[in-house]
């Protein structure tokens, strides 16, 4: 007897096989028990029939509690009302570790409750469904570059400077000195990209910015790729043919998640490159003639005004090329223009938001020594990056992708705290 994974099943049809198993949930008539199990790779009705096993195992069946732990024997089958699309006779049942007043029960429960219990809510339908869909981004965003030939590259938490130039940073020593955690791994992986061409990072990124909106984490997890020789349009149709990868992987790998969470997918298969772009310009203008008169130029957009610019497109939108005063000294000045810099931002539909914002870098010593200084900058802390300038300087641009918005508009998901395994937010460090 094969012992096997919920989601083997399909290559099991007709066999006797031996599942490891949680019980999810369960329901009951006279003669038949229907129990639903869950062991991390999916979840499949089990069916007890009280005529065809011995009477010790239906009541077992009727008596275990919910997320009670086990062996499941029994038979797989087909089953068409089934989404999974297959159930599993029950023949034999092996309590391992038994469960009492599980606190998360199929009623509804309050946000903070869930939060206060995140590490049990994990391991509920739509949470699992979630993660499942966190788990196919990651996969498809190595996927993607790895294809592409970049190199993984792993800069470092602990900085002695900020990539944002901001001063919404986590402080700590570092010994004598003073050091922050990573707001990105930009800088350095510029450094890397000098070396290897072209790079990417995936990790964990931290914001000391005191916001509550759905939008906003504390911890979060970022891709940034750099790339050589690569100047700002080049970037955009990378960031455009990755994003667009990015969910087809998921309509066709996830297509059981989507359907648990009620994923409206006609959305998301509109999702293909390229996407439109618009200015800066263009959209204060758009915004003015929509009636958002408390928006200016030089002024950086709100919710609103992305959520209102993100309905007019069925698809991510660029905007492009935002004033010099309001991005990070780092960016490349437009070619034509002092006062806007060759910059873009990716805004999800839906009301998501920017999920991607990048530039190109600047690559002349002079002006990013300027830039440091007009920004009052410790030049001491970024020399070794203003050096890279005077070796072997090139073109280069960059971008970033937060993972927990990108799955959060995939998923649907409402709040970016269920798009993360354990969500630290504004006053939550627990669990």
């Amino acid at each position: 007897m094969d012992k096997i994974m919920i989601n083997e099943m399909p290559k099991h049809v007709g066999e006797t096989v031996r599942i490891g198993c949680w019980l999810a949930n369960k329901r009951s008539s006279g003669k038949i028990a229907f129990l639903q199990l869950r062991d991390g790779s999916g979840f499949v009705q089990g069916v007890v029939v009280k005529a065809d096993v011995p009477e010790e195992l239906f009541a077992t069946a009727k008596s275990i509690n919910q997320e009670t732990s086990m062996y499941v024997t029994g038979t797989v089958v087909e089953d068409e009302r089934s989404a999974f699309g297959y159930e599993l006779q029950v023949s034999g049942i092996e309590v391992i570790g038994e469960a009492e007043d599980y606190p998360i029960t199929p009623k509804e429960h309050g946000t903070e409750f869930l939060m206060d219990n995140r590490h049990f809510w994990l391991r509920s339908k739509k949470q699992h469904a979630i993660m499942k869909i966190r788990n196919e981004i990651i996969r498809a965003t190595y996927e993607f570059f790895n294809d592409r030939g970049f190199v993984k590259i792993d800069p470092p938490i602990l900085t002695g400077s900020a990539p944002e130039g901001t001063s919404e940073l986590f402080h700590t020593k570092y010994f004598e000195e003073d050091a922050f955690l990573s707001q990105s791994g930009q800088l350095h992986l510029e450094a890397a990209a000098m070396a290897l061409g072209r790079v990417f990072s995936f990790g964990p990124t931290f914001r000391a910015e005191k916001s509550k909106t759905r939008r906003h984490l504390i911890e979060f997890w970022m891709m940034e790729p750099e790339m050589a020789f690569t100047e700002h349009d080049e970037s955009l149709e990378v960031q455009e043919q990755y994003v667009a990868h990015l969910v087809q992987s998921v309509l066709k790998n996830c297509k059981l998640e989507l359907g648990v969470l009620g994923r409206d997918t006609s959305k998301l298969e509109k999702v293909q490159a390229p996407f439109p772009r618009i200015t800066y310009d263009e959209a204060i203008e758009f915004l003015h003639e929509k009636g958002f008169d408390d928006i200016q130029w030089g002024d950086d957009f709100g919710a609103p005004h992305e959520t209102a610019i993100a309905e007019h497109y069925d698809k991510p939108v660029f905007i492009v090329n935002y004033p010099t005063a309001i991005k990070p000294f780092y960016m490349q000045p437009h070619p034509d223009r002092d006062d806007v810099v060759l910059c873009a931002d990716l805004i999800a539909p839906e009301g998501y938001g920017e999920i991607v914002g990048g530039s190109e870098r600047i690559h002349d010593y002079e002006l990013l020594k300027q830039r440091i200084e007009e920004h009052q900058l410790d030049p001491e802390a970024y020399a070794w990056y203003l050096e890279l300038r005077k070796q072997g300087s090139v073109p280069h641009s960059g971008f970033g992708l937060g993972l927990e918005r990108t799955v959060a508009w995939i998923s649907g998901a409402e709040h970016v705290r269920e798009a993360i395994p354990f969500p630290r937010l504004l006053n939550r460090l627990y669990p």
